[in-house]
């Protein structure tokens, strides 16, 4: 009886352990294969690439770590310019592991890739607007605002490189102080003042040569007419104009006097 229950738990076990130690790694997952127990405990220099993976579940545990590209909405924090002013940055980050750097995070970190997502490269990316920041004043990232994010994403770039991720994207967010943005929402509004003045004084100036114009046509237009009325042009206006009655009043038309 004790041997049948022997071979009973034999079997219960061996099966436990058949249905229990593979795991399948999908595509886009670094599978790393841990060691609990024994003088080498710790991240196997192999990495398990997709597939199934056979283990020893008492003493070795399978891990998968995505290697697929995620993005990561960070909370906001502020940064000082080179100058003392403080800017807002509203950090989003698109990133990866870079295959078969699981088991290198991993062995570092001993976290899970979400953890380090919130903490760790979290704590990158605020470092690296701060090492550019330090080096910009106010004007200069205004100015060069492209630049300055250029100069962000590569420092982030090299880091994450260096810890074995890789950058897709990193958008700033970035936001001016309130100083400067009254100072440019000021200056754009003066500028369009100027722009509205000079554009009225245009105007005048167009309408006044236009009146200079007109009256000049006037004035030639007139000097054309009186040099084009002759006595005889006026007397055959006359005739065309006379009813053909003797006036009742008044001298009769010189042009009748020297009718013959």
């Amino acid at each position: 009886m004790k041997k049948l229950i022997l071979i009973m738990l034999t079997v219960m076990l061996t099966s436990t352990l058949f249905t229990s130690c593979n795991e399948r790694i999908d595509a886009g997952y670094d599978g790393i294969l841990i060691k609990q127990y024994g003088t080498n405990k710790g991240v196997q220099d192999i990495n398990l690439v997709t597939g199934r993976v056979w283990y020893n579940p008492w003493t070795e545990d399978v891990v998968e770590i995505p290697t697929f590209v995620q993005t990561k909405d960070y909370a906001p924090f502020t940064v000082n310019a080179k100058d003392g002013s403080s800017f807002n940055v509203d950090p989003t980050i698109s990133f990866g592991v870079k295959p078969g750097a699981g088991p290198k995070i991993y062995k570092k970190y001993r976290l899970k890739l979400d953890v380090i997502t919130e903490t760790t490269i979290y704590n990158y990316v605020k470092d690296a607007f701060r090492i550019q920041m330090n080096k910009y004043t106010t004007d200069e990232i205004v100015s060069n605002r492209e630049k300055f994010e250029t100069d962000v994403q590569s420092t982030l770039e090299k880091v994450l490189k260096k810890e074995g991720f890789y950058l897709e994207q990193l958008t700033s967010g970035l936001q001016y102080p309130k100083t400067i943005v009254t100072a440019v929402n000021n200056k754009n509004k003066a500028v369009q003042e100027a722009m509205m003045v000079e554009n009225q004084l245009r105007v005048a100036e167009a309408q006044a040569k236009k009146s200079i114009i007109q009256a000049e046509a006037e004035k030639k237009t007139n000097e054309l007419k009186q040099q084009s009325l002759t006595p005889l042009l006026i007397q055959q206006q006359f005739i065309e104009k006379w009813d053909g009655k003797t006036p009742l009043y008044g001298n009769l038309p010189t042009f009748f006097k020297n009718v013959k």
